[in-house]
């Protein structure tokens, strides 16, 4: 009910740009521009880098209207962005180089962030990226398959050693999506990449399900000389 009223109202009453400010506009040109596209896009490596961290690529800076971007979404229920933000990903995952038949695989957030967000941002995104590829010529599809398996602690303030302790163990494949899993290439999708443990766990989760990764994608990647995205830390 909630996600089909914050619909409804991006519909009907004026927005700004949730990037720079810019009224009656839900994303200006140039905020979308700062989303990138093919030409932008770049791998991107934490420091220090986890054992297990598939190739990530990402197609912007996270910072400033970027950041906005991202939290405007996921955190404030501007669902309109997700199809922009999925258009990035696809930049993004055309780059992991898989040809032929490819599964989208969201990290999956905790179900009282999703419940309290009132949406599943990455989930929403990958769908919308999925879209996008297809309308490329790219078989994709989005493969929601993670589950959390145990609560974990906020992301906030811990190390990336302490982040990769905390989330170890802690994503798994749904029962009986090994076969889909091992169908085609897995490509794994993120908002944001910070200390690479999200990403690094939940290629173990597919991978002990008998699936590959080929990859993994996301909008925004570290723009500091630590490798960490400035002023946001994923909340579970």
């Amino acid at each position: 009910m909630r996600g089909w009223w914050q619909e409804i109202t991006g519909l009907v009453l004026p927005v700004d740009c949730a990037g720079c400010g810019r009224p009656r506009t839900e994303l200006c040109a140039r905020c979308r521009g700062l989303l990138g596209g093919a030409a932008s896009v770049r791998r991107v490596r934490p420091s220090p880098e986890p054992p297990g961290l598939p190739p990530v690529w990402a197609t912007a800076r996270y910072g400033d209207e970027v950041r906005a971007v991202v939290l405007a979404h996921k955190e404030r229920g501007a669902l309109g962005l997700a199809r922009p933000l999925g258009t990035a990903l696809a930049a993004a995952v055309q780059r992991v180089g898989v040809s032929g038949p490819v599964l989208l695989v969201p990290v999956p957030s905790a179900r009282r962030a999703v419940a309290r967000r009132g949406h599943d941002a990455i989930a929403r995104m990958t769908r919308a990226a999925a879209r996008e590829l297809r309308g490329r010529g790219v078989p994709a599809r989005a493969a929601p398959v993670l589950r959390q398996r145990r609560p974990v602690a906020d992301q906030s303030g811990l190390t990336a050693a302490g982040r990769l302790a905390n989330l170890s163990g802690a994503l798994a494949a749904a029962a009986g999506s090994g076969a889909l899993l091992s169908a085609a290439p897995v490509v794994l999708v993120d908002d944001l990449m910070t200390t690479g443990a999200s990403l690094t766990v939940a290629a173990r989760a597919v991978t002990v399900a008998g699936g590959r990764v080929a990859g993994a994608a996301v909008v925004a990647g570290p723009r500091d000389p630590e490798g960490r995205p400035e002023g946001h830390a994923r909340r579970w």
